[in-house]
C-alpha cells in the first residue's frame, strides 16, 4: 500500500524544479500557472534567486515544485496512492494531490500564508530550536517549565522519535534549550527561521487566513489525507478550512502520522514528492518496515 508525502518549508533550494521543468511539459504548465496566478516569475524565483528562501516565496515555490513533481510522477508512472500526507506547508501540496483544492487556489493561499506568518511576529521576537535525543514527554515538560504568562514555548514539530522542534518567544526558546541540555539532550540547535511557526504567536495569521480560505472552493477528496493536526484520516471537504487554520498554531504530529499510516493502515511504501529528501530521512528513523523513495528529478523515476 502506497502513501505520497509532501515536504514543508526548509526543503527549498536554488535550482529546485529545473530538471522537471526542462524535461516535462506538464511541469512547465504548473510553473506557468503559478506565475500567472501570483504575477511572479516562478521559474526565475526557483532556479536563480536566493529570495526563494524568504518565507513569502519559499511557501508557494515549494508547493509549485511539489505539484509539478506529482503531475510528472502520475503521468510517467502508474501509481495508485491510498493516502497522502504533508509536513506543515506540505499539507497544501497533499490537498492538491488529493483533488480537494485546485492548484491555483492553493498557490495563492500559501503566498498569503507566507505573508501573514512573516508579519505575525516582529523579526527577532520569536524563535525555534531542534531538540535531539529526548523523549517527547520530556520536551513537553521542558517547554512548560520554560514558559511564563508572557513568554511561552511549545512543541512545534514531532519529527521523529528523539527529534522535536520547539517554537515560541525567543527568550523562552533559549531557556528551554538550556533546560534540554541539562536534561541530557544529545544536541540542541537554535534554528535560523523568520518566524515561530506552529506556535500561539501565529494567532494573527490565523485571523487573516480566515478570509483567504473563505474564498477558496474546496472539493471532495479523491485520496484521503492523514492530517498533521491529529495524525488521523481526514477526508471531509467541509472541514478543510478549519484544519488549515488549526495547523498554523498546532504542532505537526509527523512521526505519529507515519506510524499511523504504517502500523494502523498497512502502508508499506512511501514516496516523497518534491524538493530534497528531508521526509525520507525522517521516515527511515520512524519505521524500518517499509520502502521509501523520493521523486524530485527525472532520474528518480528509474528508482520507483
Amino acid at each position: 500500500m502506497l502513501a505520497l508525502v509532501f515536504p514543508g518549508q526548509g526543503s527549498q533550494y536554488v535550482g529546485m524544479g529545473k530538471d522537471l521543468y526542462d524535461n516535462f511539459k506538464i511541469a512547465r504548465e504548473i510553473f506557468e500557472k503559478a506565475s500567472d496566478k501570483l504575477s511572479v516569475d516562478m521559474k526565475k524565483l526557483c532556479f536563480e534567486s536566493e529570495d526563494v528562501h524568504l518565507t513569502v516565496n519559499a511557501q508557494p515555490a515549494i508547493l509549485t515544485v511539489s505539484t509539478a513533481a506529482y503531475e510528472v510522477l502520475r503521468s510517467e508512472k502508474i501509481i495508485n496512492p491510498s493516502y497522502v500526507a504533508g509536513h506543515s506547508l506540505g499539507e497544501y501540496s497533499a490537498l492538491v494531490a488529493s483533488g480537494s483544492i485546485d492548484f491555483e487556489d492553493a498557490v495563492w493561499a500559501v503566498r498569503k500564508r507566507g505573508e501573514f506568518t512573516q508579519q505575525a511576529v516582529p523579526l527577532g521576537v520569536g524563535g525555534m530550536a531542534a531538540v535531539l535525543g529526548l523523549a517527547d514527554e520530556d520536551v513537553n515538560q521542558i517547554c512548560k517549565d520554560a514558559s511564563s504568562d508572557d513568554a511561552q514555548v511549545s512543541p512545534a514539530n514531532y519529527n521523529s522519535l528523539g527529534q522535536v522542534v520547539i517554537s515560541g518567544v525567543k527568550f523562552a526558546v533559549e531557556k528551554a534549550a538550556e533546560l534540554a541540555k541539562k536534561a541530557g539532550a544529545k544536541r540542541v540547535v537554535l534554528l535560523d527561521v523568520s518566524a515561530p511557526f506552529h506556535s500561539k504567536l501565529m494567532s494573527s495569521a490565523v485571523e487573516k487566513m480566515k478570509s483567504v480560505l473563505d474564498s477558496v472552493n474546496f472539493l471532495d477528496f479523491k485520496i484521503p489525507m492523514i492530517s498533521n493536526f491529529d495524525a488521523k484520516i481526514f477526508n471531509d471537504r467541509m472541514k478543510i478550512k478549519n484544519l488549515l487554520l488549526d495547523q498554523l498554531i498546532s504542532p505537526v504530529l509527523w512521526h505519529q502520522s507515519i506510524n499511523y499510516l504504517n502500523k494502523n493502515l498497512g502502508v508499506d511504501q512511501f514516496i516523497e514528492v518534491g524538493p530534497k529528501n528531508v521526509l525520507s530521512g525522517l521516515i527511515k528513523r520512524i519505521t524500518k518496515d517499509c520502502s521509501i523513495n523520493n521523486f524530485g528529478e527525472k532520474a528518480d523515476l528509474d528508482k520507483i
